[in-house]
């Protein structure tokens, strides 16, 4: 959430920031509640005093009938008072309602975009993409050939989008996790598991929308619980109200949690198999900085991902995502697009993993704050969020760039420890 002062004095950068976005908030509502709001706060202020003022003069009365008369006044300016506070407490949140829906500002080097093809790319991994001398599979039919995922057993028990990874596909999926955490407690970044549900409070003040017809969340029937659709959602909500001292900033979190996302409207052979499902395991990253360390705590996390990708030995690009493109939180986002041989006629990039900094827009919302040393006062902490691994997607990425002409799957040699094997199949 935005400062609201900060929206009120810069109203036409907010606005152009909105039609960069493809979003929209009701800025000129919002200008004129606040302004009711103002004057209503003025009201509670003049007739409190006013009160005051009658309440001093109430033992100065000798007269019984006159002091009768100044208590019947002040009661009745201070039943304006409370009523004038009740209007300004009304319009506040009305205010601040419309505030919630006011997305984060973006980076001035942001490209500027309604979607994905304005994204810019600005990097490469040190893997080359591979020439293959027979024809490439993808990972459905390399799944169903070396019977590692079942996808029609999935849709029989829970429903198209769910799967069950079999054999060497449940060791190649542990393999990863414990890679990637491995990776990242070498980094300083404490590992946790997660909730896989969390209060729609928690939801919202990440930024999601846990109801509506545009959501992506699973709810849970009477109750104001929902299930996650990534860690970010309880690895932000761990420390919701709470207050760091500066000395303990940066904090860095991951966890592992299970993620589950409708997919509404989401189809078509880029959406094939496990690139877009309703549950998959993820490993996320989590920061929390001062204002000062978020930019290179945002690099940080796109070079950790990068990291990982080149040690696998997948190859990928880095995108600078366009303004169309970014979730409301995000004032910055890099995406990490792995390139999938079995994608498409000739293979794809895909995205794999993503980073963002949010700076205190998320904080705002859950009133994450830090104090300096011989400061008074807080301010509000920046956040930061990144995939380390989203398992359903690395696995598509592995067995697409280590298939082998026999069928079999090479196993990436960072994971051959974990697996216990080098190779995969054939059956």
């Amino acid at each position: 959430m935005l400062d609201r002062k900060f929206v009120l004095e810069n109203l036409a950068a907010v606005r152009a920031n909105c039609e960069h976005r493809g979003m929209s908030a009701e800025l000129d509502q919002l200008v004129a509640l606040d302004e009711q709001r103002r004057a209503k706060l003025a009201d509670v202020q003049e007739l409190n005093r006013q009160a005051n003022e009658v309440s001093k003069t109430i033992g100065q009365a000798k007269d019984p009938d006159e002091r009768e008369r100044r208590k019947d006044e002040g009661r009745r300016l201070r039943d304006a008072k409370d009523a004038a506070q009740q209007d300004h407490d009304r319009l506040d949140a009305e205010v601040h309602a419309i505030l919630r829906t006011i997305p984060n500002m973006a980076h001035p080097d942001a490209p500027i975009g309604g979607d994905d093809t304005s994204n810019l790319e600005v990097r490469q991994g040190s893997t080359a993409p591979r020439s293959f001398d027979f024809p490439a599979l993808d990972h459905v039919e390399l799944g169903k050939r070396l019977d590692l995922i079942d996808f029609e057993g999935g849709a029989r028990t829970s429903g198209a989008g769910f799967y069950f990874l079999k054999n060497e596909g449940v060791l190649l999926d542990l393999a990863l996790q414990r890679f990637a955490i491995a990776e990242l407690m070498k980094r300083g970044f404490q590992p946790t598991i997660t909730p896989d549900l969390a209060q729609n409070s928690i939801l919202e003040g990440i930024g999601f929308m846990p109801r509506g017809p545009e959501t992506q969340v699973y709810s849970i029937e009477h109750s104001d619980l929902s299930l996650i659709g990534t860690a970010e959602i309880t690895l932000g909500g761990l420390y919701s109200g709470h207050v760091f001292d500066a000395d303990q900033l940066p904090l860095r979190l991951c966890g592992i949690s299970h993620c589950y996302r409708t997919e509404a409207g989401a189809a078509g052979r880029a959406s094939r198999g496990l690139y877009r499902v309703h549950q998959f395991t993820k490993v996320e990253m989590f920061a929390y900085t001062t204002p000062e360390q978020s930019d290179a705590l945002h690099d940080e996390l796109c070079q950790i991902e990068c990291d990982l990708f080149d040690a696998l030995g997948i190859p990928y690009r880095v995108v600078d995502t366009a303004t169309g493109d970014l979730g409301a939180p995000a004032y910055r986002k890099f995406d990490l697009e792995a390139w999938m041989p079995g994608r498409g006629e000739a293979g794809e990039y895909g995205e794999v993993t993503s980073t963002s900094n949010c700076t205190d827009f998320q904080a705002r919302r859950l009133d994450i704050r830090f104090k300096n040393k011989g400061e008074k006062g807080t301010h509000f902490v920046h956040t930061l969020n990144g995939t380390a691994i989203a398992l359903s997607r690395a696995i598509i990425a592995v067995l697409e760039n280590y298939q082998e002409a026999d069928g079999s799957i090479t196993v990436p040699e960072v994971l051959r420890g974990w697996m216990g094997m080098d190779r995969i199949g054939p059956r």
